[in-house]
């Protein structure tokens, strides 16, 4: 199937060509039609389906044969959780709607709003924003949302995560009651279900991948190594295989910059990508990286989440996520639009409950192995089976292992 079978029109197709694409993705293929006929969609779609342009390409048409007021206003909004996220979304909606009379600006914190809000009194068609900034903008009385036809509300999964449920309850009833809800998410939890069902109107279900699912082309591995050598192990892994392009994840932002600084001492070039980081930092660092200025980019879950990096070869998780789901954004980052990418992962033995997890999420094992050199020391032994009472002289400290429990949750 082309572009030109889904019914968009002829700029939007030369906006298409001239990004170099021929064929829509399946997200592309199942969600324009749908949204150009003005129905709710609720999408399953991962990062890296192409689902930014199965929206915008259908709005950006949708707005443009509709008349305009004389003074824009906002007629398409698009929530999306993070900075990063926003700021590609809206350099796709400039590239596509280059060839019509179109409008479009984005907003989000950590930035001076001057120029947002200069933006949006010259009047505008479309606007991309992160919750907060939103509400602060219209608090302060320097927009309006009572014209919007078209919300969309991307990564909605991730929206929640970051405790956004309050912000888009408030967002909606600032909304017209009577206009078209395009719902994106990669994870259907119970809380995800139930906020679609407050939002949408008999919706048509658009898959395109099944959920949860990781990408075909992904060759995924582990390795088991004690926790103090994954660092030595990651520069070998970048040293000995020359890779040029890493994204590492960790849990934490202090885990983020301590390897960097060790990678530094082994003159591997880093940039890190965490919440601590200014917005000019992280775009700086994000660009570096797409440059080949750094070969590694260290981040974490949150700070990562939704950025476009174009046929990614490695990734690397320093650490296992502690919600499972998460694994499948990780490594959703290599072997996007048909090219193929490697995803490894880092296993100490704290971190079994995680694989298991993990594990049954996807629906099969992970296949793990042991590094020539780097083979484990802090073996667990299993629980052992006692036989009569308990000797009360007995020391009650145990040694070596710490209770995994205690060791989820260490996010930062």
């Amino acid at each position: 199937m082309s572009f030109d079978s889904l019914g968009l029109a002829a700029p939007l197709l030369k906006a298409v060509a001239k990004k170099g694409y021929t064929e829509p993705s399946p997200i592309q293929e199942k969600a324009i039609p749908v949204v150009l006929q003005g129905k709710d969609v609720l999408a399953s779609a991962q990062t890296g389906t192409g689902k930014t342009a199965g929206f915008t390409l259908p709005i950006l048409q949708l707005l443009s044969q509709s008349q305009q007021s004389q003074k824009r206003q906002i007629r398409a909004l698009v929530l999306t959780p993070t900075r990063e996220l926003a700021a590609q979304i809206y350099d796709n909606v400039k590239e596509y709607s280059e060839f019509i009379d179109f409008r479009s600006a984005v907003i989000f914190g950590g930035v001076n709003q001057n120029p947002q809000i200069k933006a949006i009194k010259n009047g505008l068609d479309l606007l991309v924003a992160t919750p907060g900034r939103l509400l602060d903008l219209h608090n302060q009385g320097e927009l309006s949302l009572a014209s919007v036809e078209i919300l969309v509300l991307d990564e909605a999964d991730r929206m929640l995560d970051m405790g956004f449920l309050r912000d888009i309850q408030r967002i909606m009833d600032l909304l017209p009651k009577r206009r078209q809800n395009l719902f994106f998410s990669a994870t259907f939890s119970k809380d995800i279900k139930k906020l679609a069902n407050s939002i949408l109107h008999q919706p048509v279900l658009v898959e395109a991948t099944p959920e949860n699912t990781t990408a075909e082309k992904v060759n995924q591995k582990g390795y088991k190594v004690d926790r103090g050598r994954k660092a030595e192990l990651v520069i070998k892994l970048i040293s000995e295989g020359n890779w040029s392009q890493v994204l590492i994840f960790t849990r934490t932002k202090h885990g983020a910059n301590n390897l960097a600084k060790k990678l530094a001492k082994k003159n591997i070039t880093s940039a890190v990508i965490h919440g601590n980081k200014t917005q000019g930092a992280r775009v700086k660092a994000l660009a570096d990286f797409k440059s080949g200025k750094v070969r590694v980019l260290v981040a974490t879950d949150i700070a990562a989440r939704g950025l476009d990096i174009p046929l990614l070869p490695h990734v690397i998780n320093y650490e296992l996520p502690n919600v499972p789901e998460d694994y499948v954004h990780r490594i959703g980052r290599t072997g996007r639009a048909g090219a193929s990418g490697i995803a490894i992962s880092l296993i100490d033995f704290e971190e079994y409950d995680y694989l298991r997890d993990i594990e049954k999420l996807l629906g099969n094992k992970l296949d793990c192995e042991t590094v020539s050199g780097f083979e484990l020391e802090n073996i667990p032994s299993p629980p052992k089976q006692e036989r009569g009472p308990r000797n009360p002289n007995k020391s009650k400290q145990g040694g070596g292992n710490r209770n995994s429990n205690n060791y989820r949750g260490n996010r930062g």
